[in-house]
């Protein structure tokens, strides 16, 4: 700035002195914020390499469930996970061998230094294994993110969601964040397919949402081999039961599906048939 501008300011010179110093101010009030703001919000996950974490808790949901919390480096870091993405997991088969699987945590970056996964323990499993024999004070390996699925809130009128088994663990996610987001008013309508009723995941937590969030949020269970008081859906999720239970085709709605290999074939041809386009369905 010349001396010319100097000698005839816009301002009063007293003012553009205060001026300068409120901008100051606010310059260095923002960065220690960003510098507070990240020191709080470390991630935890890297994508480039393995980071073992320490399980501090183990609890036996059902017979076949474990629910494992980790603790994560600090009580203040968050896990750094986007909504509906994944991380891998490894560990050692029953016969020592390196084993690597994806795994989708129930808890969201808002649960802030530790996370869960809700595993469920198959006998021939590789990875199932691996957890079968994780104690409390021992590590696991994760890396992460992993996943094509990205979401911000409002991105849909609706979603329609069809999970079988451990499947349900990407759509607890997305759901969770959805309706903790008070500004995020998408609905959301599960249909959940298992063999028994002991196989149901997080099925407490589920019908809590549902009586919390009326209207916002409806869970629909199917079994293969339902007790005999049994109200809800027999044998395998059908065309008629998405058409029932989820919303109908349209460019503002999407229809999540995640669950074993033929499951998902399935539910792709049912989709197909009722009318859903491909950029209305997705896959995890």
């Amino acid at each position: 700035m010349g001396s010319a501008e100097l000698a005839t300011p816009i301002f009063p010179l007293s003012a553009f002195n205060v001026s300068v110093g409120v901008a100051l101010l606010s310059i260095v009030a923002g960065a220690l914020f960003l510098w507070i703001s990240s020191r709080r919000s470390k991630r935890a996950l890297d994508p480039e390499k393995w980071i073992d974490f320490k399980l501090v808790k183990r609890v036996q949901v059902s017979p076949n469930v474990t629910k494992f919390r980790f603790a994560l480096q600090t009580p203040t870091t968050i896990l750094g996970l986007p909504i509906g993405q994944h991380m891998m997991c490894r560990g050692k088969d029953r016969d020592g061998a390196d084993v690597i699987k994806p795994y989708t945590p129930t808890t969201l970056d808002s649960d802030v230094g530790y996370f869960e996964l809700v595993v469920k323990i198959y006998s021939l499993g590789r990875m199932s294994y691996h957890f079968s024999e994780l104690k409390e004070g021992d590590y696991l390996s994760c890396k992460g993110p992993k996943g094509r699925f990205t979401y911000k809130p409002n991105k849909f009128r609706a979603f329609g969601m069809l999970a079988g088994g451990s499947g349900l663990t990407p759509m607890y996610q997305v759901t969770r964040a959805i309706l903790e987001n008070p500004a995020d008013k998408t609905k959301i309508f599960l249909i959940y397919g298992n063999v028994t009723y002991d196989d149901i995941l997080l099925k407490e937590e589920l019908d809590s949402m549902v009586k919390k969030f009326p209207g916002r949020f409806g869970v629909y269970y199917v079994l293969n081999d339902p007790p005999a008081d049994w109200s809800g859906g027999a044998g395998f999720v059908t065309a008629d039961m998405i058409k029932t239970y989820c919303p109908a085709p349209a460019d503002d709605i999407q229809i999540l599906r995640c669950g074993p290999p033929p499951m998902n074939k399935a539910m792709a041809t049912h989709l197909d048939a009722l009318g859903y386009s491909k950029e209305m369905q997705f896959q995890f």
